[in-house]
């Protein structure tokens, strides 16, 4: 597939009036951590059409009602095989193909549009008076590959294998990856300024949620945030892990094939919001039995490690080390004993490994929640009213409501260099697919 726009070499971006720094060093030229791109996006008279949840929030099935009398969604390129039979692998290299072929009639139809110039965006999400505002970049693989750009989470082959596979079909990245950094005055001066002015689009999606983006051509201010950026120790990886390891490992074919190290094949599409701004909501858990053990002997074993109160409402926890769980129609709330906390463990103390540590491995006997069938995860959206559904329907025994996971929690396990457990953080408001996506040549 050949997309419209020539390939960008060094010398290109260098006539944007110095908007990409270049830091000489002996071992050659060292990009910039993130750097502004020309976006392939709609019109803003499509913008309503094309704009689409992500990719992984919906279900074949769902995508395939979502995009009823909507031809111009980008569903019909992240979830191409809802295009296709119902019975063909959404793995097949026919859906592939398909994701292209809908790209490419996009912009033959001139739905979607590639800027002539390097740009940033600013993409602003209202979820019910929650506000953040990021920048829509491209951010160093190489910066990633060292891990400046920081991880938190483990990366499933399979899940790799299918963005490699898409991005390489589309020779472009339409799902970003969700970044965070420690707020900077500097770069919240450049958006604040920059906001005032009249957006490029201002939707509202179906869940409610304002998505509103801006578009920043103005050399100074671009230089303003590149520069801000590449004087930060690190970013951090809030969600798109398997985005950003694939956008890696399709930076190294195409390195293989003779690009260059300042190529744009070498960036991989992000949003990146400010630490204070970001939303975490908890990550809940529901287990189908209580591995053997009646209700009373379960409770009794449970309040080795923990305070058990019963409760007459639904338990949110008001804080760290604190839970609540839903047992044969009757709320508790359980406090953890002070003494289990470890204080010098990044990972260990988080609520998710304490609850899995204390209770949910040694009395339940799911040691590892990554794989086993018996429990399952329900994203704070759903409320808790979702818990008590799935526990009084007998689908599942027993359920587990948790106190967030902090962005500090997050930063401190990436810097350590560890993991979270599965199913640790829960970011609201999602990104939108569709707003801006990177070509990659």
């Amino acid at each position: 597939m050949v997309l419209p726009g020539s390939r960008r070499k060094a010398a290109d971006s260098l006539q944007l009036a110095g908007v990409i720094s270049y830091r000489i060093e002996l071992s050659g030229i060292v990009m910039t951590l993130i750097r502004p791109f020309a976006g392939l996006r709609p019109r803003p008279e499509s913008a309503a059409d094309v704009v689409a949840p992500p990719y992984d929030v919906l279900s074949t099935a769902e995508a395939r009602e979502r995009v009823a009398g909507r031809p111009r969604s980008f569903l019909h390129i992240s979830k191409p095989e809802i295009d296709l039979p119902e019975d063909m692998s959404p793995y097949d290299d026919k859906v592939y193909a398909k994701g292209a072929e809908n790209l490419q009639a996009l912009i033959q139809d001139k739905v979607l549009q590639r800027d002539s110039q390097d740009c940033y965006y600013l993409y602003r999400l209202n979820m019910r008076g929650h506000v953040q505002t990021g920048i829509v970049a491209i951010a160093s693989v190489a910066d990633y590959d060292t891990n400046r750009i920081r991880k938190h989470e483990f990366t499933r082959p399979d899940k790799e294998d299918d963005r490699v596979r898409q991005i390489d079909a589309l020779n472009a990245q339409t799902g970003p990856v969700f970044l965070t950094y420690r707020h900077d005055d500097t770069v919240d001066k450049v958006i604040e300024k920059a906001c005032r002015q009249s957006p490029e689009y201002d939707l509202t999606a179906d869940d409610g949620v304002q998505h509103t983006l801006w578009v920043l051509r103005e050399p100074q201010e671009i230089e303003a945030l590149t520069r801000s950026f590449d004087k930060m120790n690190c970013l951090y990886i809030a969600d798109g892990h398997h985005r950003s390891a694939a956008a890696s490992r399709v930076a190294a074919l195409r390195r293989e094939q003779g690009a260059g190290s300042d190529d744009i094949s070498q960036y991989f599409l992000s949003v990146i919001f400010p630490d204070n701004q970001m939303q975490i909501l908890d990550y809940n858990r529901v287990i189908k039995d209580l591995n053997g053990q009646d209700k009373a002997s379960f409770l009794q074993a449970v309040s080795k490690s923990f305070a058990v109160e019963s409760v007459a409402q639904a338990v949110k926890p008001a804080a760290p080390g604190q839970f609540g769980m839903y047992l044969d129609g009757q709320w508790y709330r359980l406090t953890i004993q002070q003494a289990l906390i470890p204080t010098n463990d990044p990972v260990g103390r988080l609520d998710v490994s304490l609850l899995q540590n204390q209770l949910i491995s040694p009395l339940l006997g799911i040691d590892d929640p990554r794989r086993d069938k018996r429990i399952d995860f329900v994203g704070g959206i759903r409320g808790l009213a979702e818990l008590e559904k799935r526990v009084n329907s007998g689908e599942m025994a027993v359920a587990f409501s948790f106190y967030p996971t902090s962005m500090a929690d997050l930063m401190a396990v990436a810097d350590a260099g560890e993991v979270m457990p599965p199913k640790s953080t829960w970011f609201e408001p999602k990104l939108a697919d569709g707003l801006v996506s990177h070509v990659l040549d």
